[in-house]
């Protein structure tokens, strides 16, 4: 079914609250087979939210609103939906009992306060036998309206509970199946992934593709709807078959993939250690690939070699090199590399040096300046990338590149090992 969500509060539109019901309930709905064809968050105003759930029935073949029913003079969905569906704010005696039952130990002012959330428009049909859980579903048009309170816990529990049940049996729904992709990309700029893939589009509405840039990689969503599960699965397995082909080797991942955890699963397949030596990312490297649980089996450590001194004091980095050179440059980073494997026993390592800004640049080195060393027994290898954006945008495109680098060397150690029919 093609659904509608619509998020209320105050506290969404100012910013001070994150929307995460809105987040769960699509993510929760789609993995159901629904499609959710507009998410809208609104503040607590009881002219708008009527427009707004009005303009929902239009387009939606069921609405799913979250918020604004508790007991406080700001909370306006009940009166907003009794005004807008000319349905009158009836008092359902079965939902007073229970607040009075839970309420006997507040004080009078509460109590009166709480007997609020008995007041539902005509027809409605409480979702929870639990008053703290207000939630309701009435039919309207012909579509199932369900609301949900705005605390996300509550709200998740009633959603599972309740809302994906009722849609799964509802009379007269188009059973459709629904099933995505997501696909993980790092290196390549959104607009060269839509020219790759712009040919696919075109090949029918049961196919969809969406491009979302999260900063400092691009995600991909593959959709696609059939009436029958068989039909839906063989659909988005062969597409897939071909976006992943597109692709190549600048989709690192699927799902919930991370960078690290790729890298880190790469390691573990070569039994391979790192260790890393950053100065311009600060440790960021090394604190991406902690992240990953039991990284200790191919993380040897790392260093952070801010000062001159400190990358010739411990990584053993040529003084000449940073005076013919630099600290920045292709040379230094490939003695980082050097000095942190001969240092760490480490059978590969990764090194990082730049300019982050927002000083520091000069017109041969401007600011976003970085070079990388990757170095094994084979020796040491350097690339210089130049990356836009402020400090911390610096920082994070250097990280990632590395971690980057790191797969797509350990991947060609993978294919020349098959190549050579070493297992």
């Amino acid at each position: 079914m093609l659904g509608e969500i619509i998020a209320i509060g105050d506290e969404l539109t100012s910013g001070r609250v994150l929307n995460s019901t809105s987040r769960f309930a699509a993510a929760q709905l789609f993995a159901s087979g629904h499609e959710i064809i507009a998410m809208t968050t609104i503040g607590d105003d009881e002219e708008l939210i009527g427009r707004t759930l009005r303009l929902a029935l239009e387009r939606a073949e069921f609405v799913v609103v979250t918020g604004g029913l508790g007991p406080t003079s700001d909370d306006l969905t009940n009166a907003a939906v009794s005004a807008a569906l000319s349905r009158p704010s009836t008092l359902y005696p079965e939902i007073l009992r229970k607040i009075e039952a839970h309420g006997r130990h507040l004080p009078s002012e509460r109590r009166l306060a709480m007997e609020k959330l008995a007041w539902l428009p005509l027809g409605a049909h409480a979702l929870h036998s639990e008053a703290k859980s207000a939630g309701y579903f009435l039919v309207h048009a012909g579509k199932p309206l369900f609301f949900l309170p705005g605390v996300p816990q509550e709200m998740e529990e009633l959603l599972l509970e309740t809302v994906i049940t009722r849609l799964a049996v509802w009379e007269g729904e188009e059973v459709r199946q629904v099933r995505q992709k997501l696909f993980k990309i790092t290196g390549l700029a959104e607009s060269e992934i839509n020219r790759r893939l712009a040919h696919l589009e075109g090949e029918g509405q049961r196919l969809k593709i969406g491009y979302y840039p999260v900063f400092p990689e691009v995600h991909l969503s593959l959709t696609v709807s059939a009436p029958e599960s068989r039909e839906a699965e063989a659909i988005i397995t062969e597409s897939a078959a071909r976006v992943a082909a597109l692709l190549g080797e600048d989709c690192y991942g699927e799902g919930d993939d991370t960078l690290e955890e790729v890298v880190g699963r790469l390691l573990a397949e070569r039994g391979l250690a790192v260790a890393v030596a950053e100065s311009c990312t600060g440790g960021l490297i090394a604190h991406r690939l902690t992240r990953v649980p039991g990284s200790s089996a191919h993380l040897i450590g790392g260093v952070v070699a801010y000062s001159n001194s400190l990358k010739e004091q411990i990584l053993k980095v040529n003084p000449e090199t940073i005076a013919r050179h630099g600290a920045v440059s292709g040379e230094c980073a490939e003695e980082m590399a050097e000095g942190i494997r001969a240092l760490a026993k480490a059978d590969l390592s990764l090194a990082v040096t730049g300019i982050a800004g927002p000083g520091g640049g000069s017109e041969d080195k401007p600011v976003g300046t970085v070079w990388f060393a990757l170095a094994d027994r084979a020796g040491a290898r350097s690339f210089l990338h130049r990356f836009p954006g402020d400090r911390h945008q610096v920082q994070a495109l250097a990280a990632q590149t590395g971690l980057d680098l790191l797969r797509r060397h350990l991947l060609a150690r993978r294919a020349a090992r098959t190549d050579s029919g070493q297992n």
